[in-house]
């Protein structure tokens, strides 16, 4: 199958800032791959190292590679969303392959004959190997296309979370072009966002393989989230955005209450470890204004205060030295 007008079937995208370390073994990646009708657009996002260098050596290599140097810096989302933009207009399916991860060789071959195999679905997922770990499990392996309503629904309850890093998805372009904000919000955890909002109209498939691998070191999105609560941030805004196509009323404040539960015991955390400051506070406060939600000094006195006395006994004085972080928030 191929795509019309003589245009490559796939688009690979990388959107990169700063990503000359990993950048090479991500483009080798893309050129190894055993499907061959793709282009691949890199997204130069601003780099001050030698990102930009190593891509234009490769675009002179091979004529599938397209190199776009942005002439202003984006935030990570808004560089996801303007490399979506770039996509060729007949391309059939968009390929994220991001800066500090690969794919393996039967990735594209894989996702895109389950794709063309399987209209209906607008997003194709795999398992993906995160560091050691291999993450994106829990869907029976007789179930390889779900209705997209059904998925969001079993993932906001907690049950399996399979829509994985944008390294392990395919996207139907279609998707895409719908609007010009893929990725809807500027969390940098949007594409699981996406999930939400465009899987209503359509089915999910999944490739029981492990196709890619996810990079785990200080800078990436995975360890930022653990960080500064971005993961938990996205969560709360998923649920109050998209959660009613999803859930039912009740199921829906039940999940709520399950992630403010779930962000307040962070939060204690956070200060029994001496891991917050001026500007961690600033960026909760402000994520979660944006929400409409207000910081609960009370209730983050109460459960950082029974956190310290759980792990120290009830000595008084113990527990309240463990939460004088709070005379920063």
């Amino acid at each position: 199958m191929t795509a019309s007008s003589g245009a490559p079937l796939v688009s690979v995208l990388t959107p990169v800032y700063n990503g000359a370390e990993y950048l090479v073994q991500c483009i080798e990646s893309v050129l190894a791959q055993t499907f061959k009708d793709y282009e691949y657009i890199i997204v130069n996002n601003c780099s001050t190292d030698g990102t930009l260098d190593i891509a234009r050596r490769y675009e002179a290599l091979d004529s599938r590679i397209k190199v776009h140097d942005n002439t202003e810096f984006l935030e990570v989302i808004a560089n996801h969303n303007h490399a979506f933009s770039l996509m060729s207009p007949g391309a059939k399916y968009c390929k994220v392959v991001c800066a500090d991860d690969f794919i393996y060789p039967v990735c594209l071959e894989q996702l895109v004959g389950f794709a063309v195999a399987h209209p209906s679905v607008g997003m194709v997922g795999s398992y993906e190997l995160a560091g050691k770990q291999v993450k994106n499990t829990g869907l029976e392996y007789e179930r390889s296309v779900v209705r997209g309503r059904d998925i969001c629904r079993e993932t906001m309850l907690g049950g399996p979370y399979v829509f994985g890093a944008p390294t392990a998805l395919l996207y139907a372009s279609d998707l895409i072009r719908q609007s010009a904000a893929f990725f809807p919000n500027s969390n940098p955890h949007a594409d699981a966002s996406a999930c939400y909002k465009w899987l209503l109209d359509c089915d999910f498939g999944f490739v029981h393989q492990v196709l890619c691998y996810t990079r785990i070191h200080a800078d990436s999105q995975t360890s930022q989230g653990a960080k500064l609560g971005t993961l938990i941030h996205s969560a709360m805004n998923d649920l109050l955005v998209y959660g009613h196509n999803f859930l039912s009323p009740e199921e829906l404040e039940k999940s709520k209450a399950s992630v403010m539960n779930w962000y307040y015991s962070w939060l204690a955390r956070r200060i029994y470890e001496r891991r917050v400051d001026k500007e961690f506070w600033s960026l909760q406060k402000s994520r979660l204004r944006e929400m409409g939600i207000t910081l609960s000094r009370a209730r983050l006195y109460r459960t950082a205060a029974l956190l310290a006395i759980k792990a120290f006994g009830s000595s008084p004085s113990v527990a309240l030295g463990k939460v004088r972080g709070l005379k920063r928030a």
